[in-house]
């Protein structure tokens, strides 16, 4: 007996369409679980079924079905098909409080705003510096960025080409990106819902300018990314810590948060969450959208390094089934050089046009010569091309880190293996986090403090350190660094 099949799936593969077939099937699942239309427990129709319903390979629906799998979006019961995971709630934590807010400056002739008691980046210094999650600079074949500087300061066209131009980017550069976005990750966008940015932090700061107000309340993760804070702060949003654990998220202490404060929004990393790397599941996320439609908020999503993943295929972005609630924000960066400062922020056109504004107050426009770059790049495929090369450079360089902190640290460590990103997240059980870095302080090691990650006083505190910046002698002397610093 054919089983039903999803409601919108029928019309869902559109051949002419960027995005792979396999991808669309994903995608009008997800959409059909997200709106209740296929409730947890249903079973869906054989592959076979379904691939002779809908026009296509039976390979396939297998592939979407298998991920779909892997992600936990549907599970397998043997011979008997392939359902719809149940959901199941979340433990009730408490919300913890917000963070103390910073002491007020004295006066001189005029007023400054305080300065953070601990800046956002590292100093320069001379001692070893472990980073974040960088990518290797080194590895982008300089030859190839210089020869596209050179096309895009040679380019010519009927208009100046380098007078002001639109503040939301460079046309070429924004369908560049909303053509990746499509084929990616399956994103529904044109470039009238790409704004280009100076690098995700940038585009994170334009879009908390563009929804928040002085007294706004906003949501974080009690483990976060400090500038994301800051930002909020600088505007007069009062921000709010949310327990997480090893799933991501607590969906219900963020429901009663929504219950105490009119929440305006909530800043999340689902995809490799900052800094503990965890992927926000399936079940979670439904939840959390059906929150921002209960009380209104928007989900900022930070997909910082999306196009880093080890295992199976990653997991949609959130903004791919509900961009509605989702402003999605994303960086070239990570595939070129940070120092390029390339990002993007994906979200409605009312959104674009205040972040226009935003743009228009501080920078005018973006930089043209880059961005024609960029574009040249990712149009010719050396974007594409290099991706796939490093991705298995920082697969080997990752299981390798992993290998050396086992052998430096055995049990003094705690940490799992990240399935994507560029960092490991570190625990150091029964020692002290302040011996530690006053350690490594007095070995002229530097990395990210452990109370830079946290956004509450109770969260628990580790070291994020990146692997994929080293090369092997590199690797080898950070991690003996890091191991004396322990002791």
């Amino acid at each position: 007996m054919l089983r039903r099949l999803p409601l919108t799936l029928g019309q869902a593969i559109d051949t002419d369409s960027d995005t792979p077939a396999y991808m669309q099937i994903i995608a009008a699942i997800i959409s059909d679980i997200e709106s209740g239309r296929l409730a947890p427990g249903t079973y869906l129709p054989s592959s076979r079924e379904l691939a002779a319903n809908i026009g296509v390979n039976r390979k396939t629906v297998v592939l979407a079905y298998d991920e779909l799998i892997a992600q936990g979006w549907l599970s397998s019961a043997g011979t008997r098909g392939t359902l719809v995971s149940p959901v199941y709630p979340d433990p009730v934590h408490k919300p913890a409080p917000p963070p103390a807010r910073p002491a007020a400056i004295g006066r001189t002739y005029y007023r400054v705003l305080p300065p953070p008691e601990r800046p956002l980046a590292l100093a320069a210094g001379s001692g070893l510096k472990l980073d974040e999650g960088a990518p290797d600079g080194r590895l982008f074949p300089t030859k190839v960025l210089a020869n596209a500087y050179r096309d895009a300061v040679s380019a010519r066209t009927g208009s100046d080409t380098f007078a002001y131009r639109d503040p939301l980017g460079l046309p070429a550069l924004r369908e560049c990106v909303a053509e990746m976005l499509r084929s990616q990750r399956a994103l529904n966008v044109s470039a009238e819902n790409v704004c280009i940015t100076r690098g995700s932090q940038n585009g994170i700061f334009l879009t908390a300018q563009a929804l928040l107000r002085p007294g706004d309340h906003v949501m974080v993760e009690a483990l976060t990314y400090e500038p994301a804070v800051a930002a909020f702060t600088m505007l007069g949003a009062r921000v709010h810590a949310v327990p997480l654990d090893e799933e991501g998220i607590d969906i219900a202490a963020v429901e009663a948060m929504c219950r105490k404060h009119r929440i305006r929004a909530l800043f999340l990393t689902p995809h490799h969450q900052f800094p503990t790397t965890v992927t926000l599941r399936p079940t979670r996320r439904l939840r959390l959208l059906a929150l921002a439609r209960q009380f209104g908020f928007a989900i900022i999503e930070d997909d910082y390094d999306h196009e880093f993943h080890f295992s199976s295929q990653p997991l949609l972005p959130m903004a791919a089934y509900a961009p509605e609630h989702v402003i999605y924000i994303g960086s070239l960066s990570k595939l070129l050089l940070p120092a390029l400062r390339v990002g993007y922020v994906v979200g409605s056109p009312l959104l674009l046009r205040s972040l226009a504004h935003g743009i228009s107050l501080t920078d005018g426009m973006g930089n043209v010569v880059t961005e024609r770059a960029t574009a040249e790049l990712i149009s010719s495929g050396e974007l594409r091309r290099h991706a796939r090369k490093v991705r298995q450079i920082y697969a080997e360089r990752r299981l390798r880190f992993a290998q050396r902190l086992h052998e430096a640290f055995g049990d003094k460590v705690q940490f799992d293996l990240p399935n994507g990103g560029l960092a490991f997240w570190l625990r150091f059980p029964g020692r002290s986090m302040d011996e530690i870095e006053a350690r490594a302080q007095a070995l002229d090691l530097r990395f990210a403090a452990s109370r830079s990650f946290m956004a509450s006083p109770d969260a628990d505190r580790g070291l994020r350190i990146g692997f994929a910046s080293l090369n092997d002698e590199e690797a080898d002397a950070a991690v003996t660094a890091l191991a004396s610093a322990v002791g």
